[in-house]
């Protein structure tokens, strides 16, 4: 059986932005009297940003900033580094143009803003890849729950099963298998190593190795690829 659609995470996935976000969440809950380490800013990688400030806030309360003026801050910042220094990932766009010439549907389901989302598509003229595009901000819940990619493939008008996820986060990868679709993971290199990304249906270093085999087959004939 041949899947008919792909949904491509954001952060981590299309874009080098993850250590946008860790600079940006150190310098703003440095401002509510929370030094944030590198390894903490990764205990909510793949989060919707309200719930990485209520993560940190459940833990270490604060009065004098907001939950959401915290929020908006963190918010700012990412999308001010992302117009200065953003960078595609390697193997991004060839991804997205093999999608393409497959005729699949495309769809980009990120847990960032919308604001987030047009900055990204905007800088790199992406917007045209994508058939629907979907933030998880408008659902009750982010990833690891399921709902993001859930709406995406019913506005894709296919069934959960026909789609592949491309997901970079241990939580996206969670979310989309409890959609009940194809899962490739694309760790970064700290976390390739991490047993836990078995969960996903493939698993490769960069999408520099995606292949049209991997797009195309469904699960139950795609081998578990692990380098």
């Amino acid at each position: 059986m041949k899947q008919k659609a792909v949904i491509f995470d954001m952060d981590g996935l299309l874009i080098d932005s993850e250590p946008f976000w860790k600079i940006a969440e150190k310098e703003t809950f440095r401002l509510v009297g929370l030094e944030l380490t590198t390894q903490m800013c990764e205990q909510t990688m793949g989060l919707r940003l309200d719930e990485v400030v209520e993560y940190w806030y459940s833990r270490h309360p604060w009065s004098n900033y907001s939950k959401k003026e915290i929020s908006k801050k963190i918010a700012e910042r990412v999308k001010e580094l992302i117009e200065q220094q953003g960078e595609l990932m390697p193997g991004a766009l060839r991804a997205l143009q093999m999608a393409r010439e497959l005729e699949l549907k495309i769809a980009l389901a990120s847990a960032s803003s919308t604001v987030l989302i047009d900055a990204v598509l905007n800088k790199f003229d992406l917007r045209s890849f994508f058939d629907v595009v979907h933030s998880a901000q408008f659902e009750e819940y982010g990833k690891p729950h399921p709902a993001v990619f859930l709406t995406t493939a019913q506005k894709l008008g296919v069934l959960p099963s026909e789609c592949t996820v491309l997901e970079d986060s241990f939580y996206g990868v969670i979310a989309a298998k409890a959609a009940r679709m194809k899962v490739i993971a694309v760790p970064d290199a700290s976390h390739f190593p991490q047993l836990r990304f078995y969960a996903a249906d493939v698993k490769i270093a960069s999408l520099e190795e995606l292949t049209p085999e991997m797009l195309t087959l469904s699960i139950s004939t795609t081998p578990l690829v692990a380098q």
